[in-house]
């Protein structure tokens, strides 16, 4: 049975967000976050392999595992990423054509907001949990703290900038479900293959109270 992007929000209180430049990375980098206790993994379409790496940790994953999608821009791109096995899908922005392919998709798209009017925007046509980036450039956790005032009814995972130190202020605020960040996966780790210290990190996000 698909996950609401509701219920995909509340498994972890981090979603890792990855860009995997080699697929022999795919499925390691994968299994260390998932053994960290971070089972929900965005895959930003940033490199040529990124369709294929999602399909590896499909594939090589238990089922509980929840695997997105990221840097969806194009109805394109939300096709290609469906195809390739996620289950979720996640975009910087939002275009009038996105959220049309979004709307009659089987798939939850969590689409980009940065200021209240596109929140709003999004709200009225269903979208009741949105990502809120570039988040530290956005106005972070004051913002989100401002705009929680008036549009309490809308849930939001920050992503952008966020790091283990500024994550719990973000956590501790009521329309904040979850954060990105891609602070336990460096690229010095992936390159060298310390996939036992990416775990580690990993269970250290995993741990974060919200």
């Amino acid at each position: 049975m698909a996950l609401s992007i509701d219920q995909i929000l509340k498994v972890a209180p981090v979603v890792p967000v990855m860009v995997v430049e080699r697929i022999e990375d795919a499925v390691p980098l994968a299994k260390a976050l998932y053994a960290g206790g971070l089972k929900v993994l965005e895959i930003t379409l940033r490199t040529p392999c990124a369709l294929d790496a999602i399909t590896a940790m499909v594939e090589a994953l238990p089922e509980d595992a929840v695997i997105g999608a990221g840097t969806i821009i194009t109805p394109k791109d939300l096709d290609a990423a469906i195809k390739a096995g996620s289950t979720f899908l996640v975009s910087p922005g939002t275009t009038p054509a996105l959220i049309e392919a979004a709307k009659a998709s089987p798939v939850p798209l969590l689409a980009g907001v940065a200021t209240p009017t596109e929140a709003m925007n999004l709200y009225v046509q269903g979208f009741t949990h949105q990502k809120f980036f570039p988040a530290e450039a956005a106005g972070g956790v004051p913002m989100l703290k401002s705009i929680g005032g008036p549009l309490p009814q809308i849930t939001f995972c920050p992503t952008g900038g966020i790091d283990l130190a500024k994550a719990p202020s973000y956590l501790a605020l009521p329309n904040v479900a979850c954060v990105g960040g891609t602070w336990m996966a460096p690229k010095e780790l992936m390159k060298a293959g310390r996939w036992d210290e990416i775990e580690r990190l990993a269970r250290e996000a995993a741990s974060l109270p919200r």
